[in-house]
């Protein structure tokens, strides 16, 4: 049973997860030769202020959007 963890920013919408646990149910299918309810996705959202890149808090780096 294949499970996939993605950290994702807080607040994204639905419709862009839902997609993307599609899209991820598909590729796993596709190469691990499962059945798609075999596929567990867990998103875990994690906040700006709790994500840092380059040293960089991302509610800095990307304040303008969202």
């Amino acid at each position: 049973m294949p499970i996939v963890r993605v950290e994702i920013w807080s607040g994204e919408n639905n419709l862009l997860k839902r997609k993307l646990a599609k899209e991820i149910t598909g590729v796993i299918v596709d190469n691990v030769k499962c059945p798609p309810h075999a596929v567990t996705i867990i998103f875990e959202e994690v906040p700006k202020d709790n994500w840092v890149i380059g040293g960089e808090f991302c509610s800095d780096l990307f304040k303008d959007n969202k």
